[in-house]
């Protein structure tokens, strides 16, 4: 039986490392090639998102074979201990919770309801944080994609590896949410690790897209673009999920996009020098959109199959994110090169922080919004903050904006306010026709 185990193990173990080899040398080779380095500048982003998904792929690779031959050998029945067995059953196998569910209900303590005025601080408080840390944190991630820096000895320069900053970010979520799953009592979790590589694969590029962005168009137009993103959304949700939409949420995403295009149209883009500029910052608002789409969806999928907290899919997300862009920006020696700039230039240290502390605050408040007041509530907050960016954006950073984008930019919170209204609604007809099952129910008795 040992035997057998040892030969088990040296086949999974070359299954993992054998891609892990020949990819790493795979990305060395093009990343060295005239191909990947003598791009124009407005196309720079192309070979750094090649650059980044070959570094990304020496983990999800390995991963993805690993899985198929367990699954086609039947690996854990021949190995059924070890601390490889362990690990790969934790990253692959589903476990089984009936048991610990049952004991839960038979345990379950009635949770006293908390007061209307400690319910109306708690929403006051959670409005403060997602404002303060989202404005602070737009401001920032303008300021260190678009504004130059300025060293002791007088040398400016710009800092350009999105990567690093996502990275930096993820790290600084992960140890947070970390902590807090150390010391709050979680139930039990039941998802095979390996789930959160999609979501935390999209949530990384649709970051990096983000970033890579504020070099090709202003903020303001990339605020708007996330306003406007209900229709992708939308149209991921039917694929992933397949869920159904009214005919309200479909109208009010028409508008919303025709509002933006108003917007877009009046202030330009002050940051565009040719047309192939603003074809690259499309793109990658489209991609951004697409990714992001999916990631908030197949995270609502995970939620409903395994009844994840919020706390556990942000720390097991941002966990593979840190993974994936830690291996790509070692593997491009881009991190050395961050680091480096992160020592030179001072102030960019402070940005980096407050940009990673606002980032990380911010999750947080948004997993404490929806869990508390629900996610009508959130999106109302969401809404104003991004009207804040807006208008705060264009006041720091001088961006121009006519009749014509007001007009566009009022015509996009208007369709969203009149979404949130019809949800109002909804749930308000939902509760009266509860009620009125009951009532009857009783008249039954």
């Amino acid at each position: 039986m040992p035997k057998r185990r040892i030969e088990n193990n040296l086949i999974i173990s070359g299954i993992i490392l054998t891609p892990i080899l020949a990819l790493y040398l795979l990305n060395k080779f093009l990343t060295s090639t005239r191909i990947l380095n003598q791009t124009s500048a407005d196309f720079d982003w192309i070979k750094n998102g090649i650059k980044n998904i070959l570094g990304y792929s020496t983990i999800v690779v390995p991963t993805y074979l690993s899985y198929i031959y367990i699954q086609k050998t039947d690996y854990f029945a021949r190995c059924p201990r070890g601390l490889m067995v362990t690990t790969l059953r934790t990253l692959f196998v589903e476990e089984n919770t009936s048991e610990s569910l049952l004991s839960q209900q038979e345990e379950a303590i009635p949770i006293r309801k908390k007061t209307y005025w400690r319910r109306a601080f708690l929403l006051v408080f959670y409005f403060i944080g997602l404002q303060v840390s989202y404005l602070t944190w737009g401001i920032v991630q303008e300021k260190v994609m678009t504004q130059v820096y300025e060293s002791k000895e007088g040398k400016v320069e710009y800092f350009g590896d999105s990567q690093f900053l996502v990275f930096v970010n993820r790290f600084l979520a992960f140890s947070i949410s970390g902590v807090i799953l150390l010391y709050k009592k979680e139930e039990r979790h039941n998802c095979p690790l390996y789930k959160y590589i999609f979501c935390s694969f999209s949530n990384i590029m649709s970051s990096w897209c983000q970033y890579e962005a504020l070099k090709y168009l202003s903020f303001p137009h990339q605020v708007l673009a996330k306003a406007a993103k209900t229709v992708p959304v939308m149209l991921m949700g039917k694929l992933v999920s397949k869920t159904q939409y009214k005919y309200y949420e479909y109208i009010t995403s028409i508008t919303l996009s025709i509002g933006m295009i108003f917007f877009m149209v009046d202030i330009g883009n002050d940051k565009a020098k040719t047309s192939i500029t603003t074809i690259s910052g499309a793109l990658l608002l489209i991609i951004y959109i697409a990714f992001d789409s999916f990631t908030s969806n197949w995270q609502s999928a995970l939620f409903k199959k395994y009844s994840i907290s919020p706390i556990q899919m942000m720390c097991f997300v941002n966990l593979f994110s840190f993974i994936l862009t830690g291996t790509s920006l070692v593997q491009q020696t881009s991190f050395y090169s961050s680091l480096s700039f992160l020592l030179k230039y001072p102030t960019f240290s402070f940005d980096c922080v407050i940009l990673s502390i606002c980032s990380a605050f911010g999750q947080l408040f948004i997993f404490s919004t929806i869990s508390e007041f629900g996610p009508l509530v959130f999106v109302i907050i969401s809404t104003i903050r991004q009207c804040l960016s807006v208008l705060v954006s264009c006041v720091l950073y001088n961006h121009e904006l006519h009749a014509l984008g007001v007009f566009g930019l009022s015509f996009v919170f208007w369709s969203v306010f009149l979404r949130i209204y019809y949800s109002y609604k909804k749930e308000q007809k939902r509760i009266k026709r509860l009620r009125t099952n009951k009532c009857s129910e009783r008249q039954k008795f």
